[in-house]
């Protein structure tokens, strides 16, 4: 089934119809070649999905009915923050797209003192206008109900401060060994909560930043004997946070 995004009021759950707008348009009508009474998937972005039908064409819009408003979501019931060290290369794309696909709802690029790749004001917003479009997409496929957002790069003092109201917050440590006490922090993890993950980039996070984080409550974990790349460690603590959650 395709799925589409549109603004909460484009969506009329009295009259259980919806209005489809833009590229989206083009899309459904001339390259998936969709006809009328063919269904479809529609979330408003804020958590909300509404099984579709579509009605007609019309005006360069796309009119569809509701057919089912009590549609059964995707989304985690708790709020998966990912704060991930810069990587090199595309490497961050990679990053983006797993983590929307198993259920992230926010990341937060964090500029660390060991990350290699060093960003300025104009290549930060061009970085954030594809990395947003990427989770956009990786949105669509994984049918999410809503478009995690992409944050403006923080440094990571900004960063604590950012999570320090968070329920739970982890940082996987490749020197902290301890997987029975990181087995006890993992039972922590129950619905409802927010919960930051904080990944180094490249060579890991300075020795330095780990004291601070542990100062500010956050939690380190093992992820293992192996040392994990940075684009595996996150994915990897998100794909055990998710199984803890949907169980």
């Amino acid at each position: 089934m395709h799925h589409f995004f549109v603004s909460p009021q484009k969506i009329d759950t009295e009259l259980m119809k919806v209005q489809i707008d833009g590229e989206d348009v083009n899309h459904i009508k001339n390259v998936l070649r969709m006809k009328a009474g063919e269904e479809m998937l529609i979330s408003d972005g804020e958590g909300n999905d509404y099984l579709c039908s579509i009605k007609k064409f019309e005006d360069g819009s796309v009119i569809a009915d509701i057919t089912d408003k009590e549609f059964e979501g995707t989304e985690l019931p708790s709020k998966i923050y990912l704060f991930q060290g810069l990587p090199k290369s595309d490497k961050m794309e990679l990053i983006i797209q797993k983590a929307v696909e198993l259920g992230v709802y926010k990341i937060i690029p964090v500029a660390t003192k060991r990350a290699i790749v060093k960003l300025d004001k104009k290549k930060e917003q061009t970085k954030l206008k594809r990395w947003n479009e990427i989770a956009k997409s990786a949105a669509k496929q994984s049918r999410r109900s809503i478009i995690p957002q992409v944050e403006n790069v923080m440094s990571f003092g900004e960063a604590l401060e950012y999570a320090k109201d968070f329920d739970l917050n982890l940082i996987p440590y490749e020197n902290y060994k301890d997987m029975t006490e990181t087995k006890n922090v993992m039972k922590k993890v129950k619905k409802d909560l927010s919960i930051g993950i904080f990944i180094g980039p490249e060579g890991g996070f300075d020795e330095q930043e780990i004291e601070k984080a542990v100062s500010c409550n956050i939690e380190r974990i093992s992820l293992g004997k192996r040392i994990l790349r940075t684009e595996t460690a996150g994915l990897m603590i998100v794909s055990v946070i998710m199984f803890e959650l949907e169980q």
